[in-house]
């Protein structure tokens, strides 16, 4: 739950109808949001201070992205230190992410100093396969227009439909990518833009992931500004509209035909729920934790160590076990939390809503 509003908020007498899964939202104008802007440093580090990324000398092209880490190396990378070294994809030693070789290689260099130079708000996406359509965000700023960055992610076979298609960049930058790294699976290629965005744009202080199947209707300024700085937090995701327990996620995921593997899914549960102590959520035993599933379509962060390692550990998992994030996000959490006094913002999803709309894949599985 949001803490209370100061006396004089503009958002204090707001009211929040919800109906059918829809609901209002109060944005405070750019301006103003704009001055709720936490200063730099603000929050306290919470033990770490210092993340770097563990690479394999040996790596070569042919080496798996994520660096088939042990299950050692995994417990170690969760004991949270002041300093701390973990794996987190681009593992080949000495490239940075982006580069050739890095198994995530960003074409044109111009894009690489793109994404160096971003050093405020980045707002991400990717489309690989040519899977969905290009969506212009809405309702922007003149401010977001001029200083917010717009990646999207997309591979050759992408582009070449934007050119045939007469489909316009628009805010976004199309940043063209040759990825190596799971091989003929999109959705596993898609992870790596959305978990690991701090390492390809590492100077970025917030940012707002959004899935390519959704588009923008409201100013990210605004966005960050009720979902991050108005409560305080460093990471926001909203809740799943119709599940709490991962469990329960897992069966939807191969019920729905979701992810092809009912055995590597099955194996995935299995291992968090003997090895990591996962149980069925129960809300009364749970609180203040509201869900163990998010609608992970959206994710708004800043770029601290500690969300910066959250990111890492929950990107190791979908590299170890499968690629549906909404499973592994509890025990990453909770194995943080457990540790230091932090927590994700997990906001309703008829909020999410609000500000972004879900639109048809242009293919479907």
């Amino acid at each position: 739950m949001d803490p209370p509003l100061p006396q004089g908020h503009p958002c204090l007498r707001f009211q929040s109808p919800c109906w059918f899964g829809q609901c209002q939202v109060c944005y405070l104008p750019v301006d103003q949001a704009l001055k709720a802007l936490p200063p730099q440093g603000i929050f306290p580090e919470l033990i770490l201070s210092k993340l770097a990324y563990l690479h394999r000398a040996d790596s070569r092209n042919s080496t798996p992205f994520g660096g088939s880490f042990s299950l050692e190396e995994r417990e170690r990378s969760f004991k949270i230190q002041e300093s701390m070294e973990v794996p987190c994809g681009f593992t080949r030693a000495g490239v940075e992410p982006g580069r050739e070789g890095s198994g995530f290689e960003i074409q044109d260099e111009a894009d690489m100093d793109y994404l160096r130079e971003c050093r405020g708000i980045v707002v991400a996406s990717a489309i690989f396969g040519n899977y969905d359509v290009l969506k212009q965000p809405k309702k922007l700023s003149s401010t977001s227009a001029r200083t917010v960055c717009f990646a999207m992610f997309v591979d050759v076979e992408t582009l070449e439909s934007f050119r045939i298609e007469g489909a316009q960049a628009g805010a976004w930058r199309t940043i063209l990518v040759r990825s190596n790294a799971y091989e003929g699976d999109n959705r596993y290629k898609g992870k790596i833009p959305k978990m690991l965005l701090h390492r390809l744009v590492p100077n970025a202080r917030f940012s707002i992931w959004i899935d390519a199947k959704l588009q923008m209707v409201v100013d990210p300024i605004q966005i960050l500004e009720r979902f991050l700085w108005r409560s305080n937090d460093t990471m926001a995701i909203s809740n799943h509209f119709e599940r709490a327990d991962a469990f329960q996620e897992a069966e939807a995921i191969i019920r729905e035909r979701r992810y092809h593997s009912k055995a590597k899914l099955d194996a995935q549960m299995d291992f968090y729920r003997t090895h990591e102590g996962l149980l069925p959520y129960d809300r009364a035993a749970r609180m203040p934790l509201v869900s163990d599933v998010p609608e992970s379509c959206v994710v708004l962060r800043e770029h601290t160590p500690l969300t910066n390692l959250f990111s890492c550990l929950w990107f190791n998992e979908l590299d170890r076990f499968t690629p549906r994030d909404q499973v592994s996000f509890a025990v990453v959490r909770d194995k943080i939390i457990a540790q230091v006094p932090w927590r994700i913002n997990m906001f309703e999803d008829c909020e999410r809503r609000n500000f972004v709309w879900t639109m048809r894949h242009k293919r479907e599985d």
